[in-house]
């Protein structure tokens, strides 16, 4: 259990913050913009379940913000390097289990929608709207943790669940749009043609 008695440590005020296994690294190195963007699609989830979502939607997004923090637990605590002790307990990280009952999701909800013919424009309603804002960040957090599997050892689970994080969150978008009925959709051209 995390127990937080104080909210302000002052040990970040010279620009750095501490990983998961102690070691200290520039606020703007890329694990930390990886799992800080884990963190903003969070709390665009939450803006999200405050919008009016039906429980089904905002039970499972609920669940989804919780593998969330899983998956930032993950990210802040870099794969164990040669020469490194070993930790009291394995560190938590993402797999098939958080995984599957995304890609569950996805299937369950995309057989109930008005079948797709174009792409569509993110909006319509507020809670589609807000899901829509959420696909793009997950979109962005999947390109964070790339750009750090790049330079370091990441959990591959990690990107393969922020990519059926963000097909689920298309698919929510669409359900939440009247089963897509409400959708708007991109037209080619459309703001250069006359009425």
């Amino acid at each position: 259990m995390v127990v937080l008695s104080r909210i302000y440590t002052k040990t970040g005020d010279n620009g750095t913050t501490a990983l998961g296994d102690g070691r200290r690294v520039p606020k703007d190195h890329p694990r930390i913009e990886a799992y800080g963007t884990v963190d903003e699609l969070n709390s665009v989830l939450g803006l999200a379940i405050s919008s009016g979502l039906d429980a089904e939607a905002a039970a499972l997004l609920r669940r989804i913000q919780n593998d969330l923090f899983d998956l930032g637990a993950d990210l802040c605590v870099p794969e164990r390097r040669a020469g490194r002790k070993t930790p009291a307990r394995a560190p938590l990280r993402v797999g098939a289990a958080h995984v599957g009952p995304l890609e569950q999701a996805i299937d369950r909800f995309n057989a109930t929608l008005h079948p797709l013919r174009s792409f569509i424009l993110p909006g319509g309603g507020t809670a589609s709207s807000w899901l829509h804002l959420a696909r793009t960040v997950c979109r962005r957090a999947e390109r964070r943790v790339v750009a750090l599997a790049r330079r370091e050892t990441v959990n591959p689970d990690a990107i393969i669940y922020l990519n059926r994080l963000s097909d689920l969150l298309f698919v929510m978008a669409r359900r939440a749009n009247d089963a897509g009925r409400a959708d708007i959709l991109w037209v080619p051209g459309g703001s250069t043609t006359e009425p």
